[in-house]
């Protein structure tokens, strides 16, 4: 899984520094299927179709300021100045998922905007820290939502992180809010996918007709990071963050 975790943090890094001004996520997308080629693995989004829904019909989900989840790449969705997006990317390698995200800065961008992916990504960090052998899955999501709900924003209810294996979607479910002391409690070599959404607004969500991509309900904006994490005896391993290693969260 960390072969696979490198390969995913390599190509997400590649296509994030190809988002600029004038930019389609139609571009974005093409460039990730290049480099899945490149790299000899498998995307874990195209074609996914869960529960009887649309095959989704990209490599990246590209989800921009009020998008909070599952945006699809299109030739209309062209990027501008000011602008955040959330990219979310997973491959199979060897038999094994990866799965990360991340919300970039197009630009120079309003400082609430800026506080927003600060304050998300710093919720993440915290839960990654958190994550040691007999922590409780409701540890770590109510250590996203103390941070976050600190920062004046709300946590996405509608959406929550998972395990991740063989399978891109494997139990337990992981949700970004929660209570203290709550839940099962993980064993080392248990390996989740942690992602807060987190929303300038209320945390309402709506799906448009497509019927994947998910937006606020009152317009603002949100943010979204993710990484696949291992935990082990010596402490979390950011399988997805390539500075990382047991029980050294690495470098973001």
């Amino acid at each position: 899984m960390r072969a696979a975790g490198e390969v995913a943090a390599a190509i997400l890094d590649e296509v994030c520094a190809a988002a600029a001004p004038g930019v389609s996520t139609w571009e974005l997308d093409r460039l990730a299927r290049k480099l899945i080629e490149k790299h000899g693995v498998r995307s874990a989004f195209l074609g996914y179709a869960p529960g009887g829904m649309p095959a989704y019909p990209g490599v990246l989900c590209t989800s921009i300021n009020s998008v909070i989840v599952h945006g699809i790449p299109s030739k209309r969705d062209v990027l501008k100045e000011g602008d955040i997006i959330a990219i979310d990317f997973g491959i199979f390698k060897g038999g094994f998922c990866a799965d990360t995200a991340k919300t970039i800065r197009i630009g120079k961008v309003s400082p609430e905007r800026d506080r927003l992916v600060s304050v998300t990504e710093r919720s993440l960090e915290l839960a990654m820290a958190a994550c040691v052998t007999s922590v409780r899955i409701g540890d770590i999501g109510a250590t996203v939502q103390q941070h976050v709900e600190a920062a004046g924003f709300s946590v996405v209810e509608q959406f929550v992180g998972h395990g991740v294996g063989r399978a891109m979607h494997e139990d337990p479910q992981v949700p970004n809010f929660g209570k203290f002391g709550s839940g099962k409690r993980a064993k080392a070599g248990l390996v989740i996918a942690i992602e807060p959404m987190v929303n300038a607004g209320t945390l309402d969500v709506e799906t448009l007709d497509d019927q994947w991509t998910a937006v606020t309900r009152d317009g603002k904006d949100s943010a979204h990071f993710e990484h696949t994490v291992a935990i082990l005896e010596e402490g979390p391993w950011v399988l997805t963050r390539p500075s990382s290693k047991p029980g050294f969260l690495g470098t973001p």
